[in-house]
């Protein structure tokens, strides 16, 4: 399976050398994207199979080798470029799931899949747990809270940290910066609650869910804390996450969930919800 991967920052690079390197038989990367072309030139020329680099999005829906594309850029390249990708007859891996915070764009991209026979996935990320919330709601779900404790790097650059007026240099104890639904998280850290969408789309909505972001100037990586309750019982779950070595505001399990996903999507037997 030829695969094409938009993003060429900390995810998208550590999916090209693991790919490269064959960790998941029947997988080679042929195309890489990135609006910055020269680190998507530095990219590929540190792998031994030197896939080739698109200029444009349509070099990438055009590749005739390329049957799945890896978005691994952003919120925004979610809303420019997944629904050209599927409509082109080619299956799509979103990592910044927070732009599917949006019901009306997941709606249109889950449509467009099952109307050009392709696939739409969506990895669990950095946290755990997922398999047990899918099966929970067959039953039913009737609350699901998410509480992220995050070291202030993640934090600085954030306009909506600035319009607090919160000083990052100046904490000294954890204080809590956000508190809501799951679709304002999203729109508000679009670059650190992803996986608050991905909670969402696999329980009841990005409305329902509740959010609680902690900044903590003691905390070494992203801690997670996932509470659901329902007519199975009750489901608590704690991910204590270790930062990439390329991004320290990138969680490592998030990157190896979506190798994860690859593995799946190719194997046979496939154990777990």
């Amino acid at each position: 399976m030829g695969v094409a991967i938009i993003g060429c920052g900390a995810i998208g690079s550590y999916l090209a050398r693991s790919l490269d390197k064959g960790i998941i038989e029947d997988l080679e990367v042929k195309v890489l994207y990135d609006k910055d072309l020269e680190r998507a030139r530095s990219l590929s020329s540190s792998l031994s199979r030197r896939p080739r680099i698109a200029e444009t999005l349509q070099d990438v829906t055009c590749s005739e080798d390329v049957s799945l594309v890896i978005e691994a850029a952003s919120q925004e390249a979610v809303r420019s470029y997944a629904l050209e990708i599927l409509e082109s007859g080619k299956s799509l891996m979103i990592m910044s799931v927070g732009a599917l915070a949006d019901p009306d764009l997941f709606r249109r991209l889950k449509k467009t899949a099952e109307t050009k026979g392709v696939r739409l996935y969506i990895p669990s990320g950095a946290i755990a747990g997922l398999d047990a919330v899918k099966a929970a709601g067959m039953a039913g779900i009737s609350r699901v809270t998410l509480t992220s404790r995050k070291p202030l790097r993640v934090f600085e650059g954030n306009p909506y940290i600035k319009s607090k007026g919160i000083d990052l240099s100046r904490l000294e104890e954890p204080i809590v910066v956000y508190e809501g639904s799951a679709s304002e998280a999203c729109r508000l850290f679009p670059f650190s609650i992803n996986v608050a969408a991905t909670l969402s789309l696999a329980s009841i909505g990005p409305e329902k869910v509740r959010v609680r972001i902690i900044a903590d100037p003691r905390a070494q990586g992203n801690i997670h804390e996932v509470v659901v309750k329902g007519d199975f019982g009750r489901l608590e779950c704690r991910t204590i996450n270790k930062p990439t070595p390329e991004n320290p505001k990138t969680s490592f399990l998030a990157a190896l969930s979506a190798l994860a996903t690859l593995k799946k999507a190719v194997d046979k037997v496939h154990i777990g919800t």
